[in-house]
Order: structure tokens, then sequence, then C-alpha cells
């Protein structure tokens, strides 16, 4: 037995009183060394956590009984030798999975649940249009034999991607899939709204997947991106050969190590060039840091890659409204 159980879970439910939960829950994960994120919205929860088995256990107790309705929860449950995360995160947020789509509920309406043993024969229908709802950098790590990647850089891409390409008169019986099921609770949701009626998606998500079916009979390529500190997993659930870019913060591989734009803590063949002298510096400092760190053997936790990534991402939306609005 492992020494960590990491635990995904999410549910979509009624939570009016969310922002009272936060500090009962981040006291409790807090006193049961329960590290990971937890998102809270007025539509449910949503996060992956770990500690001891035993832990874990006890945390999903109380949770369920915390509020009624969250009993009982959606979650799935994989094991690591050493714990991924490193902190106790708790956060309050406008959706849990963020779609952008306001009106979206699916609590009233959803897709068909289809379960993994019975993946397979949906997906191998020639009449069935299977789409990868997750991100790019996701999918390129893996997926289904002949699913559609939709080219979406965040899930809030997805509307647009929905609008340009699919057609409920052409289109009429649509699988989709993501990495545990909550993506999919909200895309089926969407495209029933846009008046697809037939949308299918798989229960438990491809974590469930490789958990269920034998590697023999998967039609699975690849391994799994994962939001921990595995990074990805292989089909039997095992931490595979990918690590971060702690710069842009993109799976990188062995060989992308060996690539020249390749600087530890630095850059990566997928960000090389992005970012300015000053921030660069940044990057080395908060790697010598953790290298030092290492040295005494503790855990160096830092926050200027994520803020620099943060400001990048906000100054392009600013300079793509600039630009919006110049060209009316």
């Amino acid at each position: 037995m492992k020494n960590y159980t990491i635990c995904a879970l999410y549910k979509f439910v009624s939570l009016p009183n969310y922002v009272s939960l936060k500090d009962p829950i981040h006291n409790k994960m807090k006193e049961l060394q329960v590290f990971g994120t937890l998102l809270l919205a007025h539509e449910g929860i949503n996060g992956t956590i770990a500690s001891k088995d035993s832990n874990i256990k006890l945390f999903l107790k109380w949770l369920q009984n915390l509020e009624s309705n969250l009993n009982p929860i959606s979650y799935k449950l994989s094991y690591e030798d050493s714990q991924p995360f490193n902190r106790v995160k708790v956060k309050l947020k406008k959706e849990i999975v963020t779609m952008g789509v306001s009106t979206i509920d699916p609590k009233k309406t959803v897709g068909t649940y289809v379960k993994p043993q019975d993946w397979n024969q949906l997906i191998s229908d020639p009449d069935v249009l299977l789409i990868d709802t997750r991100n790019d950098y996701e999918i390129e790590l893996g997926t289904f034999e002949n699913a559609v990647n939709p080219n979406t850089k965040t899930f809030r891409e997805f509307p647009e991607y929905t609008k340009k390409h699919l057609d409920p008169k052409k289109h009429k019986k649509v699988a989709m899939f993501c990495t545990g099921g909550i993506r999919c609770e909200k895309s089926t949701a969407y495209l029933k709204e846009e008046g697809f009626e037939e949308v299918y998606h798989l229960e438990g998500g491809i974590l469930k997947y490789l958990e269920e079916i034998p590697s023999k009979e998967s039609m699975w390529q690849g391994d799994c991106y994962v939001f921990d500190g595995r990074v990805s997993v292989n089909h039997n659930l095992e931490k595979s050969i990918h690590d971060l870019c702690h710069a842009c913060r993109l799976p990188i591989t062995p060989e992308d190590k060996q690539h020249e734009h390749y600087e530890q803590g630095v850059s990566c063949p997928k960000c090389f060039g992005q970012y300015n002298s000053e921030q660069l510096a940044k990057f080395r400092e908060r790697e010598k840091q953790v290298q030092l760190a290492k040295t005494r053997g503790e855990e160096h936790i830092g926050h200027d890659a994520q803020k620099i990534i943060t400001e990048r991402k906000e100054l392009k939306k600013r300079q793509k409204e600039k630009q919006r609005m110049l060209s009316k």
C-alpha cells in the first residue's frame, strides 16, 4: 500500500451558504493534515486533496455530514508514495469549473451517463462524434482513439468551439469525456440547452475508466494529465514520465529537458522567449531558493511563477480588448 491517498472529488449542488463553509473546511483540512485545493461556489464543490488514507476517509465522512446535500459526493481515489501537494487551499469561486455561461445548470439538465464498461461500445459506433473536452496541453499527453481535439486552451473556449464546429442537425450523437467527469457535466448540459438530443458522457471520467478497464481492453492511448504533483498518470494510475515547467506550468517530457531551450525552473521549449529579463531573473532566483531549500531538507513554496503567468494573461486580455475597441 502506498503512503498517500489522492482524492479527486466534486458535486454540483446548490450551496447558497458556500462562503460560510470556507473556514470550517479549511480548518478541518489542517486538523487532519489533508493537503490540496477545494473550490466552493453557489453551484457546488470541486477539487483534489491528498493525505493518509485514514485521514481522507475521515475528511470525506465529515464533509458529507457538513451539508446534507453533499451526501453522497462523487470521488475517485488513487495512490502515491509521496505527498503531491504542499498547501491547504479553499477558494471561493463563481463556478467550480469555469465555462462562463451562467445559465447552464447540470442539476437540471445533463447528458446521459455511460459506465466505463459500456464506453468502448458507445465510442466504437461510427455515428457517434467523440469529443475530448479537456485543454490542448492535457490532450497532448493522451486521449481516446478517434477523439476530436477542440484545440481549446481553457474550458471557457468550449461554447465558442460548439457554435463554430457542432450542429445539432448534423451531429445526432455526441459523446464527451474529461479527467474526472466534472467538465462533462457542464459541456453535456450546454449541448442539451443548444438543441443536441443524444448527448453522452463518460461517468467518472478518464480516471474511473483507467481504474476499471483492463489495459488489454482499453481504447485509451497515452497518459492522463492530473492536477496534482504527479502531473500525469499511466493506465495503472501510477505517476508517469511528465514533470511541470515551473515557468509556464505546462507538462514537459524527459526529451524536453534535453532541449537547448530548457533551463530548470526558468524555461522550456514551450515557453522559451515569452518572458522578459525581469521575469526570468525572478524565475532564476526562485529556482535558487528551491535548490537551497532542498539542501536543508525543506520544501520551498513560492508564488512568483504563477503571479507572473497571471499578470501575463491579464496583459494579453487588455491588449486584445484595446485592439477590439480600435477596430470598431
